[in-house]
């Protein structure tokens, strides 16, 4: 087995937490499947549903995964995306073919898949028009729509995300992406800088919550927002509201988003490191009261040997950088992606799998 980011953790209380990832180590399942380790879930991001299929069927909800003696059930959340392409595999077909949609939202379904990401980019499809497509073509697959606060005000996005959520049955999640990049927030329109977009974020998720709970018309004044007699008529399926995800690197996006999100999203790291930050984020959450649900996300590359899984991992990375030409990678300005380069610099395998060459060239 060989990932390039860490093996998978989705866990609900801190202090189990952290004991169970200082001393986690990673194992294999027959036919080489990983032992993903959560408490209510994780997040597959391989872009390929076929391939990760495999995963999703040894390890579905009500299966358990096992870690030191220790058996949790674990929630697969795969990705969605508009169009055939991945990291490997380049861009082809319209931005927006529905028949893509329908077929990848139906090969998660079919192999046990909890969630589907449905991303959010500045040159992309509108992702609740994704969402809305994929709905209608599943009976139990949820969807985890991401999200940008800024470009809609918040009673408006509550009013959507409530629509969709209705419309899908209450399969609808939300994960706010405050931004990490000000090239791509300059694309759509918005200048403000890192810290601001993160306070923004916090204002924004606070009047979503209060658009979706309120029974009566209230006003709200803010840093950001404005608004006199808000009320929605139209409510989530779920209630009292749906999910809420978001994550994020800095300091900025932990004061923020903490005392408001469900699931607080990571990318995967070495494990020390990995439980380092989420105890930063624990003591955030004890300031409100909040006791957090975490998410790791990875790319699991799995193979019949550990071997083969590795022989596969190379050939992966080969075919990634020739189907860059030659280019530099992207820099990244988020600082959970630099924090993933850092890992990268200190050595190319941590903690037996985490293989970080992957990262570095996407």
């Amino acid at each position: 087995m060989a990932a390039d980011r860490t093996d998978q953790w989705l866990i609900t209380r801190c202090k189990e937490q952290q004991k169970q990832l200082n001393a986690g180590r990673t194992a294999l399942l027959p036919q080489g499947a990983v032992v993903v380790n959560a408490a209510r879930g994780t997040l597959l991001t391989t872009g390929i549903a076929r391939g990760a299929a495999r995963l999703a069927r040894r390890t579905r909800r009500g299966t358990t995964a096992v870690k030191e003696g220790v058996t949790m059930p674990v929630e697969m959340i795969g990705w969605i995306a508009p169009r055939v392409s991945s990291e490997i595999i380049p861009p082809s077909g319209p931005p927006f073919d529905a028949k893509v949609i329908a077929e990848t939202a139906r090969i998660h379904e079919r192999a046990g898949f909890d969630r589907v990401l449905i991303g959010y980019f500045s040159d992309g499809p509108d992702g609740f028009l994704v969402g809305a497509h994929a709905a209608s073509v599943t009976d139990r697959l949820s969807f985890l729509l991401a999200h940008r606060p800024g470009f809609a005000a918040p009673p408006v996005a509550a009013r959507k995300l409530a629509t969709l959520d209705q419309l899908s049955a209450g399969r609808l999640a939300v994960h706010i992406i405050a931004g990490g990049s000000d090239v791509e927030q300059a694309k759509d329109g918005d200048w403000t800088d890192h810290d601001a977009r993160y306070r923004r974020a916090g204002e924004y998720l606070s009047l979503l919550r209060r658009t979706w709970t309120e029974p009566a018309p209230f006003d709200h004044q803010g840093e950001f927002y404005r608004t006199r007699g808000t009320y929605s008529e139209i409510r989530c399926r779920q209630q009292p509201y749906i999910p809420i995800y978001g994550g994020g690197g800095s300091d900025a996006a932990i004061r923020a988003l903490v005392p408001h999100v469900d699931v607080f999203m990571l990318w995967g790291e070495p494990l020390k490191d990995t439980a380092l930050f989420m105890d930063r984020v624990c003591r955030e959450a004890a300031l409100s009261g909040r006791i957090p649900t975490f998410s790791l996300s990875t790319r699991p590359i799995l193979a019949a040997t550990e071997g083969a899984a590795w022989d596969r991992a190379r050939a992966i990375l080969d075919r990634v950088l020739l189907n860059r030409g030659g280019a530099p990678p992207p820099l990244r300005q988020n600082v959970g992606s630099k924090r993933l380069l850092q890992a990268a610099a200190e050595a190319e395998v941590h903690d037996t799998c985490l293989w970080t060459s992957l990262a570095v060239a996407t």
